[in-house]
């Protein structure tokens, strides 16, 4: 069993930068995955970056890819995005999620992460 919280979020002007933290609780934080993912009102949750588990090797979508970077810390049991030049349409509620995926091919799928946060909302103003 495996408890996320994220915090980091807010509001902050286009062009600006957050740092999102997902602290988990529970054993062997890492043997997961650490998914990033968001939604936005009235669309379906995305894919942003995940972070594969003792090498860490990371995956971004192609619309943050190259302003966001995530990183983990596994001493902390903590996973980190940091979030570069923002943009509007970065504005949504961001949800860490683990899972025990075993192909990058799967990081990209919701339905490969057992536990999920309860999300952190970032807002970027134009």
């Amino acid at each position: 069993q495996v408890q996320l919280v994220e915090s980091g979020g807010g509001l902050v002007q286009a062009g600006g930068s957050l740092r999102l933290s997902c602290a988990a609780s529970g054993r062997s934080f890492s043997t997961y995955v650490i998914g990033w993912f968001r939604q936005a009102p009235g669309k379906e949750r995305e894919f942003v970056a995940a972070i594969s588990r003792s090498v860490g090797v990371t995956y971004y979508a192609d619309s943050v890819k190259g302003r966001f970077t995530i990183s983990r810390d596994n001493a902390k049991n903590t996973v980190y995005l940091q979030m570069n030049s923002l943009k509007p349409e970065d504005t949504a509620v961001y949800y860490c999620a683990a899972g025990r995926v075993y192909s990058p091919s799967y990081y990209y799928i919701l339905g490969s992460y057992d536990y999920w946060g309860q999300g952190t909302q970032v807002t970027v103003s134009s």
